[in-house]
């Protein structure tokens, strides 16, 4: 069951991966940069710059995710919008409204864990990921136990609120996290932010993956598994409706596991990054009903090497009115506020996108 599409946005609107993918090389392609915003297997390197007669270049790298998920295209899409290349349109006549001189570019990787240890070591300068992955960078737990703390991570912006899902099929008598021992789970890819939560769930619940019989694989195939009856059940995090769980409740009838009660509860209030809420009823075939989980923010984050005024345009950058329509025409604008964009990171704002923020009025 191939999938080429993603979903996002609260308003229940999919968003199309092919389209949003298809304005990041649109877009790149007007700024001279055909195909650089879509695939970069090969670029300059982290902080490379360039002399210009004008302005001096400077490029920059954004780690996001697989190239078959939203973080990829997303990327794209905030390199279009933060970079503002010499001899661009001004920002008030159409143009970019990004920092002056800059060159973004986005990477495709293996998702937040392999973003934050991309960041770490300088390979790239900016990174998506769930704000429990940074909070776990930042302050060396979690999946980063062994690495130590990381205190010059800070982060830009929180994009939008991704949901957990866990997806059986209608026939599974899975009820809860706690019936998946001795289960096939497909829990992520290793180094996804996917595996570090469902790691989480599975802990709170009295279960390691030694109890379960992990499946590590992409979503799009995970999907095609649990379709064929190879697998019996799988975590995916995204902003509902997610396009893979779309195609699967097409293909298939499926349910999903709620996720609720004093377990649950803990830990959202043991962990500030998580929050307690709902995936909406109607957006999945079959499932009409809300069904309560625990979200977490998709976060733009940097390290302290970029300095105030840069972390400041590139904010500007993303939420600046003339670029909004870039977002919203694909979907994910829906799901994006620059008012929730400084809470809810998991981790200290950099100096400059606080103050930005503070000029908004976003922050007191």
């Amino acid at each position: 069951m191939a999938t080429d599409r993603d979903g996002d946005g609260t308003d229940g609107q999919p968003l199309s991966r092919r389209a949003v993918l298809g304005r990041a090389v649109g877009l790149g392609a007007g700024f001279g940069l055909t195909g650089g915003l879509a695939s970069l297997g090969a670029g300059p390197p982290a902080n490379a710059q360039a002399p210009d007669t004008a302005i001096g270049l400077r490029f920059m790298r954004i780690g996001t995710g697989s190239t078959a998920g939203m973080y990829f295209p997303i990327g794209g899409l905030i390199a279009n919008a933060i970079s503002r290349p010499p001899g661009a349109r001004p920002c008030d006549k159409g143009g970019s409204c990004g920092v002056p001189g800059l060159i973004a570019v986005a990477q495709s990787t293996e998702g937040s864990v392999d973003n934050i240890r991309l960041l770490k070591d300088h390979t790239v300068d900016l990174a998506l990921c769930q704000a429990d992955i940074a909070y776990w960078a930042r302050t060396g737990s979690g999946v980063f136990t062994d690495s130590g703390p990381m205190p010059e991570l800070l982060a830009l912006a929180r994009l939008y609120q991704e949901k957990i899902h866990l997806v059986v099929r209608a026939e599974s008598d899975i009820e809860g996290v706690e019936d998946l021992r001795d289960r096939r789970v497909a829990v992520g890819e290793r180094g996804s932010g996917t595996l570090a939560d469902a790691r989480l769930l599975l802990d709170a619940h009295g279960l390691s993956e030694a109890d379960v019989l992990p499946v590590y694989d992409k979503p799009g195939p995970a999907a095609d598994l649990l379709v064929a009856g190879e697998i019996d059940a799988l975590f995916f995090i995204g902003a509902a409706p997610v396009a893979v769980v779309a195609d699967l409740a097409q293909a298939v009838p499926i349910r999903l596991i709620g996720l609720s009660g004093p377990l649950i509860a803990r830990m959202a209030g043991r962990h500030a990054y998580l929050t307690q809420g709902v995936i909406p009823g109607a957006v999945y075939a079959g499932i009409p009903r809300a069904v309560p989980t625990l979200s977490v923010g998709a976060v733009l984050v940097a390290t302290d090497a970029i300095d105030d005024d840069t972390a400041y345009g590139i904010v500007r950058g993303i939420w600046h009115p003339n670029v909004r329509h870039r977002f919203l025409d694909d979907g994910i604008g829906h799901a994006m506020s620059a008012r929730d964009a400084p809470r809810g990171t998991g981790i200290p704002l950099h100096p400059g996108a606080q103050r930005y923020y503070e000029d908004e009025g976003h922050l007191p």
